[in-house]
């Protein structure tokens, strides 16, 4: 049987005029700016303005543009030879190009039996997965694309995924206790935050992080390594989840504790770890006397990471290998008093 397997992302810029078209469409999305159009309308070009010579700036760091839709690509080549020829990949970002319009031609061409829409989001927010799954939807209708499909909203404790994350923090573990012997080493879970307002609309996303951190940290090869969950990348003046990443690092220093960032929602490299992680953050923990700053590596095309894609969508699409029925297939519940389809 012919499966589609549409991958999901935010994407990036793909050249330095694409910034401020590429963050009107971000702050346009009212998954992300929760007000009337008119207002964010005007609201998201503001910000876009205001903000495109610096973060201009920050993707010339990175070469003047975003790899996460080049990092997509590479997840989706080594997720379709993992699983063979009856599968195939299309990825699909939600901000900049390829966007669900303009991928529904190819996905009407190669003709498949079914379709499974699997956000790179391991854990579910209405800003993320919601809306890209919304956006979906509505191209499918208007291009006539009607198959049957299955939607994994959701994978944040799934146990290859998290076995592949604990490899990738042990690795950094014993190169910072190689080069800082006898040093205290405090691990960082960094997530992108959300305002508390949407969590406390009913948004499980905070819920799925600690049960991420919950389900990755007593694999680790030295468990009892103290933890923190933090969040990066406020984007407005309203009241953000915390503690902040920043505000982490800084009491890091005051604890003279080595840190391990761990960018626990994000399983592509792009902006947010290469410039904010690798480069602001690290100046940071040296500015506020951090012993030492190291950052585990993003998921990308890790084989063992694809391999936890690749059993995700196996069970997702043999009958009876589901935990969980519809809307959300292919994982555990969410919390009882969490809402499963928050909605914008």
């Amino acid at each position: 049987m012919r499966t589609a397997i549409i991958l999901f992302n935010l994407g990036g810029p793909d050249r330095p005029a694409s910034v401020k078209p590429f963050r009107v469409n971000l702050f346009s999305d009212k998954a992300i700016i929760r007000a009337p159009i008119f207002i964010r309308f005007w609201l998201a070009r503001l910000i876009a303005v205001s903000t495109a010579k610096a973060s201009v700036a920050n993707y010339a760091l990175i070469g003047g543009k975003s790899p996460l839709l080049a990092n997509t690509q590479a997840q989706a080549q080594a997720l379709e030879e993992a699983l063979g020829q009856d599968y195939k990949c299309f990825p699909i970002m939600r901000y900049w190009h390829p966007f669900a319009h303009e991928v529904m031609p190819q996905i009407k061409a190669w003709n498949p039996d079914r379709i499974l829409l699997l956000p790179l989001y391991p854990q579910f927010s209405s800003t993320t997965t919601g809306s890209s799954l919304n956006n979906f939807r509505e191209a499918a209708a208007n291009a006539g694309l009607v198959k049957p499909t299955t939607t994994i909203c959701c994978w944040y404790d799934d146990p290859g995924f998290t076995a592949a994350i604990a490899a990738l923090v042990d690795e950094k573990i014993a190169e910072a206790q190689k080069s800082l012997p006898g040093v205290k080493i405090r691990i960082l879970y960094s997530a992108h935050s959300l305002p508390e307002s949407i969590i406390r609309g009913g948004d499980p996303y905070q819920a799925h992080v600690e049960a991420s951190v919950a389900a990755t940290h007593p694999q680790l090869a030295h468990p009892g390594l103290e933890h923190v969950i933090c969040y990066q990348s406020r984007a407005t003046p309203v009241k953000w989840l915390t503690p902040s990443t920043i505000e982490a690092i800084e009491q890091a220093g005051l604890d003279q504790v080595a840190v391990i960032v761990v960018p626990i929602a994000f399983v592509s490299d792009h902006i947010e770890t290469l410039v904010e992680l690798d480069i602001e953050n690290r100046h940071l923990a040296e500015k506020s006397g951090v012993p030492g700053y190291f950052r585990t590596r993003a998921p990308n095309d890790d084989p063992a990471f694809i391999a936890a894609l690749a059993n995700i969508v196996k069970r997702a699409t043999t009958p009876g290998l589901c935990r969980a029925g519809p809307p959300c297939q292919g994982h555990k519940h969410c919390p009882q008093n969490l809402h499963r389809w928050p909605q914008p």
